[in-house]
C-alpha cells in the first residue's frame, strides 16, 4: 500500500475487477490507449497484477480516495515490452495511470504518479522511470510535465498497436537523481 494526501494506492481486490471493467474500459477513458479492451483480456491482466504486486514486482495499484475507499482508477509501473520500442527503452520500467472520467482534472493522476515514482525510486531502486503517450493525449503529457519528466524526442516511435492518431508514441524519462534534485523524497 502507498498513501498520499488524498489517495491510497492498494493491491487490487477481487471486487475491483468489475469496477475496472465498468469504469475504466469506456471509450472516453481508453481513447488514447487503443480503445476499450475485451473483458477476458482485462480479467487476465487483472489476475497477473495482484501476485506481481504482492511479490514486490512492478504492477498497477487500485487508486482509492482516502477516507471513503472509493476506487477512482489505477496507477503503477510496468515493463516496456513493445517490440516497436527503441532498444534503449525496451525492457525499461514505465509509469502509467488510468482514472475514471468523473475524477479527471482534479490532480489525482499527478498525486498518484508522485506516490508511484517515490516507490519506484526507493523500494524498487530504479535508476530511471520512463513514461509514454502520444501528442494526442495532452492530459497525460501535462501530468508528465508536472511530475518532472523530460521529453526524449529522439526515442519517439511508431507503435502498430495504436491507431495513426495516437502515433508516434512519445517517450519521456525521469532519473532518480533528477527526482531527488527537485526536492522529492526518495522513500516508500
Amino acid at each position: 500500500m502507498i498513501a498520499s494526501d488524498r489517495l491510497v494506492l492498494r493491491v487490487s481486490e477481487p471486487a475491483d475487477l468489475a469496477w475496472q471493467i465498468a469504469e475504466l474500459n469506456s471509450p472516453a477513458v481508453m481513447c488514447h490507449l487503443g480503445g476499450p479492451r475485451d473483458e477476458a483480456a482485462i480479467a487476465e491482466s487483472f489476475e497477473r497484477n495482484r501476485p506481481a504486486l504482492l511479490h514486490g514486482d512492478c504492477g498497477f495499484w487500485t487508486v482509492v480516495l482516502r477516507g471513503t475507499g472509493m476506487p477512482i482508477g489505477k496507477c503503477g509501473l510496468a515493463s516496456i515490452d513493445s517490440p516497436a520500442a527503441p532498444a534503449e527503452v525496451r525492457g525499461g520500467v514505465q509509469i502509467g495511470w488510468t482514472l475514471a472520467e468523473p475524477y479527471w482534472g482534479h490532480g489525482f493522476a499527478s498525486e498518484a504518479g508522485r506516490a508511484v515514482l517515490g516507490h519506484g525510486f526507493s523500494a524498487l531502486d530504479l535508476p530511471v522511470i520512463w513514461s509514454q503517450t502520444s501528442d494526442s493525449n495532452q492530459a497525460s503529457t501535462r501530468v508528465m510535465a508536472r511530475l518532472g519528466f523530460e521529453r526524449c524526442g529522439a526515442l519517439d516511435y511508431s507503435d502498430p498497436d495504436y491507431p495513426p492518431e495516437d502515433n508516434p508514441t512519445t517517450v519521456f524519462s525521469l532519473g532518480r537523481g533528477e527526482w531527488a534534485a527537485r526536492g522529492r523524497r526518495i522513500q516508500a
